[in-house]
């Protein structure tokens, strides 16, 4: 049996999530219900309505902690600081408020987890960090994962907006399993590090202020987790001509978060958020939003060419969809980076060939403005429409780039 082609069926630009101001709020955790959108024959995925997916009086408190403003767009609510550039240096820190924390504990945690991702976690071993994604029973990722090993727990990094209602479905399926999950995107901060020399000096500080401290620089697939502090390692970014730049993320508990902050400021300047997005988009790494959340089978989105999906391990939601898409008949879509200059693209947001104005021949995944006045996007294609060079998103005309990886064989 051969699987069709893989088409998208999630939001479009024209169902796109409403503004916080505008958008009508569900109970807060709760996932919005599947629906026809204005578009005949187009199904929005199920997703989150953005305002309800997190504690917006504890991000204000924070942005006023930071001198920052709070904000938020379609990626999840961020602090409006820093510079948009990295500095010459190619060092910068930055405070990831659209990034969330899941915790999954108990004596069967891995198990669980192992029956529920896409990626192996019984043999994550401590000390290690990989890509996971979340599926639904049609193979579409609802979230896409960091995952580590912490303690007597194992965490999960994911959009923010996402976080409650990930944790919720998660927790539905637990059943008499010994794990239990916890959203706990309130009780820390999730910080961005770009470059070596900021990351050695926090880890080295760390160590002087306090001799016993176990935290050390992970590689970009590792991690080092302490009680104050857990460092997890991102894969490397190339920004023009420049070596690549490692990147980290760094969790700390929310207590610690303004003297953490103090301490990052004094190694390296503040960049924003959408300058550290526009380091993901270079990375070639998907991060699924509410707006994409149901959009993409894995392989869409090169999933499993970052080593986000096994093919080795058990049965989980979507599996046998995924690995149709892997094994049988040819994929027809994959995912892109493209430059272009006019106005951002938002996630889903429906791409064109360059010279049609019909049917899309993708979406949009995630898009930064790469701080000289254009903007990086990684989107979703028919390999065709693609391959032309070109495409269109919005106004903007975007040349199709080099990914920093190889595609990974369909088989």
């Amino acid at each position: 049996m051969t699987p069709p082609e893989l088409e998208p069926t999630g939001a479009t630009a024209s169902n796109l999530p409403a503004s916080p101001a505008t958008q009508t709020q569900p109970a807060p955790g709760v996932v919005a219900a599947v629906g026809a959108s204005a578009q005949t024959g187009v199904v929005q995925p199920s997703t989150v309505a953005t305002p309800a997916s997190w504690n917006e009086t504890l991000i204000a408190q924070l942005a006023a902690e930071f001198g920052a403003q709070a904000q938020s767009d379609a990626y999840g609510p961020l602090l409006a600081m820093g510079a948009h550039r990295l500095p010459a240096d190619r060092c910068g820190v930055s405070v990831l408020a659209e990034m969330g924390v899941l915790d999954v504990a108990g004596a069967e945690a891995a198990k669980f987890l192992h029956g529920q991702l896409t990626q192996d976690i019984e043999h994550l071993a401590p000390g290690m960090a990989r890509w996971a994604g979340y599926c639904s029973a049609k193979g579409r990722l609802m979230a896409s994962l960091r995952v580590w090993r912490s303690e007597d727990r194992i965490r999960l990094a994911l959009s923010r907006p996402l976080a409650r209602p990930i944790a919720k479905r998660l927790a539905m399926f637990v059943l008499r399993a010994k794990a239990k999950v916890t959203d706990t995107s309130d009780a820390c901060v999730v910080f961005g590090l770009m470059g070596q020399a900021v990351a050695q000096a926090f880890v080295a500080q760390t160590q002087a202020n306090d001799p016993g401290s176990r935290l050390a620089l992970p590689s970009a697939e590792g991690s080092s987790v302490t009680e104050r502090a857990e460092l997890v390692g991102l894969p490397s970014v190339g920004m023009g001509e420049s070596a690549e730049i490692p990147r980290w993320l760094l969790i700390v508990p929310a207590e610690l978060a303004t003297a953490t902050w103090q301490r990052l400021l004094a190694l390296a300047p503040a960049v924003s958020p959408q300058a550290w997005r526009h380091g993901e988009v270079l990375s070639g790494v998907p991060r699924i939003v509410s707006g994409t959340s149901e959009c993409f089978v894995p392989q869409m989105v090169n999933f499993e060419s970052v080593d986000g999906v096994s093919f080795t391990k058990g049965c989980y939601p979507g599996q046998e969809v995924v690995a149709r898409s892997q094994y049988l008949g040819k994929l027809k879509r994959r995912m892109f980076l493209g430059h272009g200059e006019g106005s951002l693209p938002q996630p889903a947001q429906d791409v064109h060939r360059e010279a049609e104005s019909g049917e899309p021949c993708g979406q949009v995944v995630m898009a930064a403005p790469d701080g000289a006045g254009g903007f990086d996007v990684l989107f979703e294609s028919q390999l065709d429409a693609a391959q032309a060079g070109t495409v269109r998103i919005g106004d903007a005309v975007v040349r199709v780039g080099t990914l920093p990886y190889a595609l990974k064989s369909i088989d």
